[in-house]
C-alpha cells in the first residue's frame, strides 16, 4: 500500500523561490511505495494553515509533517514585514509568540481528532545566518515553541533549526549577505532566477550564503537538511532506520 506524505507549510515548503525539499524527497523515496504531497503556500503563518486544515485532511494522509513558523517569526523583525503579511494573509491580529503557539496547536489537534496520520514538526529553519543576531536568535525562539507544541501534542519533533546552527557554527561560516525586514532580497533573488536563469545555489553563493537565498529561502544545503530529517522520520516510523 502507498503511503500518503502530506508537507505543510509555506514558501518553503511550496518550492518555487526555495528549493524544492518535497520533490528532493520523491527522488530518494522513488522506488519505494511513498506519494509525497506538497501543501506548501506562499506567505502563510501558521494562522493560514490552520484555516485550511480542510484540504489537508481530505487528503487522508498516512503521514504529515508540518513546517511552519518562519513568517510568524519574521512578522516580529519589523513593522514593515507585520504590514505586508497582515494585507497578504488578512491576519486578524498582531502576529505574536503566543498566536504562533496557539495556531500551532490548533493545527495538531486538528490532525490528531481528524486524521490516523503520524504528524511530525520541524523546527524552523534560520532567518538569516549570522548566528548573533537577532533574526537568528528569534527563529530559535519559535523553535522552541515548536519542540514545546509537538511534545504536547504527541507529535514528533525534527530539529532542523539546531542541524542549520550548528553547521553555521562548526563550518565558520560568515555571512555575506545579512538579513533584512521586507522584500528585497527575497524580490531581487526571484528576479535573478526567474529573469535571469540563474540557480538558486548560484544566487546563494554570489551572495556569500551557506545555507539559503536570500538569508530566509532554502538553497540546495538547506533543503537537504529538511529532506534528511524528514527521511529519517519515515524511516524509523515504518520501521527500516
Amino acid at each position: 500500500m502507498t503511503e500518503r506524505i502530506v508537507c505543510v507549510g509555506d514558501s518553503i515548503t511550496r518550492g518555487q523561490v526555495s528549493v524544492d525539499y518535497v520533490e528532493l524527497l520523491r527522488g530518494r523515496f522513488r522506488d519505494r511505495p511513498y506519494a509525497f504531497v506538497n501543501h506548501g503556500v506562499n506567505y502563510d503563518l501558521a494562522y493560514n494553515v490552520s484555516r485550511r486544515l480542510d484540504r489537508i485532511v481530505a487528503e487522508d494522509p498516512h503521514h504529515v509533517i508540518v513546517l511552519v513558523g518562519t513568517n510568524d517569526a519574521n512578522a516580529t523583525l519589523g513593522e514593515a514585514n507585520r504590514r505586508l503579511l497582515t494585507l497578504i494573509r488578512r491576519l486578524p491580529v498582531r502576529p505574536s509568540a503566543q498566536w504562533y503557539a496557539d495556531n500551532l496547536a490548533a493545527i495538531l489537534q486538528g490532525l490528531e481528532r481528524r486524521t490516523y496520520a503520524r504528524v511530525a514538526v520541524l523546527s524552523l529553519p534560520v532567518i538569516g545566518e549570522d548566528l548573533e543576531s537577532v533574526p537568528l536568535r528569534r527563529a530559535g525562539e519559535y523553535s522552541a515553541i515548536a519542540q514545546e507544541v509537538a511534545a504536547a501534542h504527541n507529535a514528533d519533533y525534527l530539529p532542523l533549526h539546531e542541524r542549520q546552527v550548528e553547521d553555521l557554527r562548526t563550518s565558520g561560516h560568515r555571512p555575506g549577505t545579512r538579513y533584512r525586514p521586507g522584500m528585497m532580497l527575497s524580490s531581487t533573488a526571484s528576479t535573478q532566477h526567474f529573469v535571469l536563469r540563474r540557480s538558486l545555489d548560484e544566487i546563494a553563493e554570489r551572495r556569500g550564503l551557506r545555507l539559503t537565498t536570500d538569508t530566509v529561502h532554502q538553497n540546495s544545503r538547506g533543503a537537504g537538511m529538511i529532506a534528511d530529517l524528514i527521511e529519517q522520520h519515515l524511516m524509523v516510523r515504518s520501521g527500516h532506520a
